[in-house]
């Protein structure tokens, strides 16, 4: 597997992480807990270094699984971790669920997380969304003392703007944003991008399938589970999914002249874009963990990219996105 640095900030990763919170969180059924150690070492064993993770999925259960699973591989992996929503403590969600970035809640979630994941310093600690009660000047300071303690190595955002990331970089060095970023989901290219390079900070971009649309493994006969985000999702009516196959037919076009499928396409385009990318295409079964891995090989000529945007510029995919 490539490796790519994260920007300038010297954290360097597998070209292709892996999300890991569909494993224990975000639809039913989730995986078996034993198979889903399994399959998260055996994505170490094919060379992928970074994990993404966060204590609100479950929540907890994701960390305490992500933190079993990559034990045994100390020193030779990334985590990435979140804070940033209300809860009681280990006791659950509180009702509200909202946002806390709370330079007190910071640190506790910072301790709780080190327990959970079995490490010795976070190494991603990413705050999960804005706290519009928080200043984010004062979530980076939090950040920067709990890096100079040892107990976070880098320093993250989350669905961040071009101004917050700039505010939160001039306190503490942001390494890596994540946000989602796809094909057919494009919105950080005008602003954001743009400041990422100048800053020097990687983005991780989350959902880079298209929560798996842009497999072409979905179509408008799929059935979704009450509390997969799909089932509720203006991207996923049936009459979204029918008008946006025109994205799936153009990915698979290209995959035929490259012997790749549509996913491969998609994940080998995010990886064209910049140098500093990396995707966390999440994945509970080995034979998708390989397909996905594998776009990494793939390499899109300037053709296939001037193809591609000529295309999808005369496409208007239907649905937002939440």
């Amino acid at each position: 597997m490539q490796k790519r640095a994260l920007g300038r900030s010297g954290l360097e990763v597998s070209a292709l992480g892996l999300g890991c919170m569909r494993m224990s969180f975000g639809d039913s059924p989730v995986g078996d807990r034993q198979e889903m150690i399994a399959l998260i070492r055996a994505a170490v064993e094919r060379g992928v270094t970074f994990f993404d993770t966060a204590e609100v999925y479950g929540p907890f259960t994701n960390e305490e699984l992500v933190g079993e699973a990559l034990a045994p591989y100390k020193g030779r992996v990334v985590i990435a971790t979140k804070f940033g929503f209300q809860h009681d403590g280990e006791k659950g969600p509180a009702p509200t669920m909202g946002p806390d970035s709370r330079p007190e809640q910071i640190k506790r979630v910072a301790e709780a997380s080190l327990r959970r994941l079995r490490v010795d310093a976070i190494d991603l600690f990413y705050q999960h969304r804005p706290d519009p009660k928080v200043p984010v000047e004062e979530v980076a300071g939090a950040v920067k003392e709990l890096i100079r303690e040892g107990k976070v190595r880098y320093f993250g955002l989350s669905e961040a703007n071009a101004e917050m990331i700039r505010r939160a970089h001039a306190v503490q060095p942001v390494a890596a944003l994540q946000s989602e970023y796809s094909i057919w989901w494009r919105a950080v290219e005008p602003e954001i991008l743009p400041t990422l390079e100048e800053l020097g900070i990687g983005l991780v971009p989350y959902s880079p399938l298209g929560r798996g649309y842009l497999t072409g493994k979905v179509d408008e006969n799929t059935t979704f589970a009450p509390n997969d985000i799909r089932s509720h999702n203006p991207r996923f009516t049936p009459e979204a999914i029918q008008a946006n196959r025109k994205v799936v037919d153009l990915l698979a076009e290209i995959g035929r002249r490259s012997g790749a499928t549509p996913a491969q396409i998609a994940l080998a385009w995010l990886l064209a874009q910049k140098p500093w990318i990396v995707p966390i295409p999440g994945s509970r079964k080995l034979e998708r963990l390989e397909e996905n891995l594998a776009a990494a090989e793939v390499e899109l000529t300037p053709a296939d990219l001037g193809e591609i945007a000529g295309a999808m510029s005369k496409i208007a995919v239907v649905g937002d996105r939440y």
